[in-house]
């Protein structure tokens, strides 16, 4: 018996009713007009017993019929045969139970024609039934940009205003947040509860994680990475700056707060460095608070932070004017974060406002057609095995095996998410979830990578790399070591030899075998993984994988990209000589 065959003890009727029943059919459809069902229990005394089936010609010749509970045989038939509208739900309360719900349908509630239909499957609440793209609605192009600045300049208020204002998040749930954060004495933090989501960021009003949310325009679909600000958490940040591709470093223009993020130590400048680093080539400033009372959209503020904060730009490696652009903003009142105020709030300033610059942007180059590179971010269990992660390059398809990378696994993919929305098919440049098949959790690390089975990347312990030493206070020799962040993984790295110093300027080499390195030296130098192997790439093949930010007592030491990845073995040789 199949599936569908309905069971012995039902009343099959005349006909097949595995035809009569079976919910691949296209035309199947609920019949709206047939009476409540009622338990025998529950039916009134003087109620007659069901009545033999009745005949095609009784049915149409006797008024009365449709009072009579028809069998389950005759239910299929009349829905299959009449084609009927599905309705989208039916509600029927315990005191309305002797009449049937007609009147309470309306056309929002009926699905017309073959919506909601693909395949010859049912595709509702209770159905897994993938829903294919309509191939007249052209893929808008997806751009993640990753929000970056000094704690407390409004990074994550910025970034739920800009979801309210794009149609993300609905007022009703706004107000539900603006309650809350009025109950905790924190009328301000409410905006920014879209994108800090657990109760720790929520109370301390800190980010922590970095937060994702997405907004769309009319051509492209932005994923927003909200990196925390916290000089403690930018381990988190380096990870969400790897996923990016534009970066918006938000400034606090309230007298005191910008001066406190650009000192020395201060997570304005880390921050610029950073994403540089992780290879972002376009930076947004943006000076928020400029509605603060010590600031009042005054112009000369304005000019004082550009002037101060764009020859660091420039040193970190911005083109300023090419690069680097400014807009001031409110992200608490949302003053040109999607439209610019009334001109007697900010005369002075006559440029577009965020979304719009972002939405004009020119598109990004995509290697859709290169082998599969996805770098895992993070990995969890829901009805299996679910990783996060930017896929850098490749095409990806439901049903796809790739290779999860160094513990040369091979996975299935089983169920794919572009932002929270299931898709059959992703291409390179978009934040994904997968589940995996032939995989645990516990086997996961971030840093990981599902590669094309054909096209590996490179796994490696010891590899050249050339740094540029940003900040140490003494010289640095080998044996020296400190945490690594590459891609999306961090490990600890022992510097091995190092090869020769460089000329920053001209890239050339000035001194073979050095005893050291110091601050603002550049160097091609040998490094050893203290945790064993992990996936990199020389920086010509892949840019993305070739990155790398060294760290030590909560700084950033030191930038740099792979030049040479090698075995364990040739590592060990070569290092002798």
């Amino acid at each position: 018996m199949s599936e569908n065959a309905v069971p012995e003890s039902w009343e099959a009727g005349d006909g097949s009713a595995e035809s009569k029943l079976s919910i691949h059919l296209r035309n199947l459809a609920l019949n709206a007009e047939a009476p409540v069902f009622i338990p025998g229990a529950f039916r009134p005394a003087a109620q007659s017993p069901p009545k033999p089936t009745p005949t095609a010609n009784d049915s149409a010749t006797s008024p009365t019929k449709k009072e009579e509970m028809p069998t389950t045989a005759e239910k299929a038939s009349h829905s299959v045969g009449e084609a009927e509208p599905l309705p989208a739900k039916a509600e029927v309360s315990v005191a309305d139970a002797s009449e049937p719900a007609q009147d309470e349908w309306t056309e929002e509630d009926v699905v017309e024609d073959d919506e909601g239909f693909e395949g010859g499957e049912v595709v509702g609440e209770e159905s897994t039934a993938q829903k294919a793209p309509k191939s007249d609605a052209p893929k808008k192009k997806h751009v993640n940009i990753v929000f970056c600045g000094h704690v407390d300049a409004g990074k994550s208020t910025i970034g739920g205003h800009i979801m309210y204002l794009t149609g993300m998040v609905d007022k009703r749930t706004l107000e539900k947040y603006e309650r809350e954060a009025k109950e905790k004495n924190r009328e301000s933090w409410y905006l920014s509860w879209t994108l800090d989501t657990n109760i720790e960021e929520r109370e301390k009003g800190k980010t922590v994680e970095v937060g994702r949310g997405y907004f769309e325009t009319e051509t492209k679909h932005f994923t927003i990475l909200d990196a925390p600000g916290h000089k403690c958490f930018v381990p988190n940040m380096i990870g969400g700056a790897s996923q990016a591709d534009i970066a918006v470093l938000v400034i606090s223009a309230r007298k005191g707060e910008f001066e406190t993020g650009f000192e020395k130590g201060g997570q304005t400048r880390e921050h610029a460095m950073l994403v540089k680093t992780a290879g972002v080539k376009h930076l947004v400033v943006l000076v928020n608070k400029m509605d603060d009372p010590t600031v009042n959209w005054d112009e000369g503020r304005w000019n004082e932070i550009k002037e101060k904060l764009t020859p660091y730009l420039k040193k970190v490696g911005f083109t300023a004017g090419k690069d680097i652009f400014y807009i001031p903003c409110s992200g608490l009142h949302g003053h040109f974060l999607k439209d610019p105020p009334t001109e007697n709030i900010c005369p002075w300033y006559s440029g577009p406002c965020l979304i719009p610059y972002l939405d004009d942007l020119p598109s990004l180059f995509r290697n859709s057609e290169g082998p599969v590179r996805l770098s895992i971010v993070d990995r969890y269990k829901d009805m299996g095995t679910v990783v996060l992660g930017k896929l850098e390059s490749g095409t990806v398809t439901q049903g796809m095996r790739l290779t999860m990378m160094p513990n040369k696994v091979t996975v299935e993919v089983l169920q794919l998410w572009s932002d929270e929305e299931e898709v059959m098919q992703a291409v390179s440049g978009e934040s994904l979830k997968l589940k995996l098949k032939n995989v645990e959790e516990e086997d996961i690390s971030p840093g990981f990578v599902l590669c094309d089975p054909n096209d590996l990347c490179h796994v490696g312990k010891v590899f050249d790399a050339q740094v540029v030493i940003v900040e140490h206070k003494s010289i640095i020799c080998p044996g020296y070591t400190a945490v690594m962040h590459i891609q999306t993984c961090a490990e600890e790295v022992t510097l091995r030899a190092i090869i020769c110093l460089l000329d920053k300027k001209t890239g050339d080499k000035t001194q073979q075998r050095p005893r050291f390195i110091k601050q603002d030296q550049a160097a091609i130098v040998r490094f050893e993984i203290m945790g064993g192997v992990i996936c990199l790439e020389p920086f010509k093949v892949f840019p993305a994988m070739g990155r790398f930010t060294l760290r030590d007592e909560g700084k950033t030491i030191a930038i740099g990209k792979v030049l040479k990845v090698m075995d364990v073995d040739k590592g060990e040789q070569a290092a002798q000589h």
